[in-house]
């Protein structure tokens, strides 16, 4: 039977769970040290995979999107998150930063170059990162668009998608006085990153809360209860780098700059309801990229774990294997 016919919950469409061949923590500079893991087939394919947030962490559910027959499957907890340390640590974490640590990550484990996968902004994370080192990426599969633009952050910090969601949005307004709810990420970051403690967790629990609830197109509103320590360290580094405007030189830099991965072929993974990282993006960013194809997935919305965006992903890394690369 086709493994993509028929309707299947996300799990159907993905490999069996498997356990890395190797994993270790390593010394990034800074006072950093990142986790790094390998699975799959150590001569193989290789391919990286840039996690989400900032601050999202990696799981092995993502090891499960590549035929581990054919991929060497690299995956890494960015600074400050997952079993990376120190925890929840914004000191030296920008952007910047983690572009250096892929090189070194790469360098690290003799790879020449790789295919870069990424969702949300570990699609973010991959395209500022293919423009900085062009001659790197053998082919970028991205899913769900962002682009660090002041556009995306107010629509969905300034009250955007909370036109669809206003119960949910109203939830995370209400921890925010009046006179500070002209700009909820920095009304935030001052009580994420205040004195107390419990303070921290209570908004880093709303902060996370809200956008959990808005990641599926099946979603009832509720983003369920991250814990404590998760919610902190996600919300804290995803806060840090959308104050800092994700730390780029200006507003619209990687579009700008997107003629430096022309040469570079590419797969966007788009749900068409996806309400954290609007379509708009990803159709701008097509538009722009000579050798970048979208794939608009029909109800779906944002969440790697959505059927038909987890079907498309396997989809386009089994046709990479079987072609011996991206078109």
């Amino acid at each position: 039977m086709d493994r993509f016919s028929g309707q299947k919950s996300a799990v159907h469409y993905l490999y069996p769970p498997i356990d890395p061949f190797d994993q270790r923590m390593l010394d990034v500079g800074d006072g950093h040290k990142v986790y790094l893991e390998q699975s799959g087939n150590p001569n193989g394919i290789p391919v990286v995979v840039l996690h989400g947030g900032p601050g999202g962490g990696c799981s092995p559910s993502m090891r499960r999107y590549f035929d581990p027959q054919y991929y060497r499957i690299i995956l890494f907890d960015q600074r400050g998150c997952g079993r990376s340390r120190p925890y929840a640590s914004v000191e030296d974490n920008t952007t910047w930063h983690l572009v250096a640590d892929i090189e070194r990550i790469r360098e690290e484990l003799g790879i020449d170059q790789w295919y870069v996968f990424g969702g949300s902004w570990g699609a973010t994370l991959a395209l500022i990162y293919a423009e900085t080192h062009p001659d790197r990426p053998l082919g970028l599969i991205l899913r769900g668009v962002f682009l660090g633009t002041n556009t995306e952050l107010e629509w969905f910090y300034g009250g955007g998608a909370g036109r669809f969601w206003p119960e949910t949005w109203a939830r995370f307004a209400s921890l925010i006085p009046e006179e500070e709810q002209g700009d909820f990420i920095a009304a935030y970051h001052k009580r994420l990153f205040g004195p107390d403690l419990r303070v921290q967790t209570q908004y880093a629990k709303a902060w996370a809360e809200w956008e959990n609830a808005l990641a599926s197109v099946h979603s009832n509103g509720y983003g369920g209860d991250a814990p404590g320590e998760y919610a902190r360290a996600f919300s804290r580094l995803e806060n840090h780098y959308f104050l800092n405007r994700v730390f780029l030189e200006e507003d619209g830099q990687i579009l700008r700059d997107v003629h430096l991965i022309d040469h570079i072929p590419g797969v966007i993974i788009q749900g068409r309801y996806d309400m954290i990282c609007p379509p708009e993006a990803a159709w701008n960013l097509a538009r722009g990229w000579r050798k970048g194809e979208l794939r608009m997935v029909r109800n779906a919305g944002h969440a790697l774990s959505e059927p038909g965006i987890s079907a498309e992903l396997v989809r386009v890394m089994d046709q990479i294997a079987e072609a011996g690369g991206l078109g």
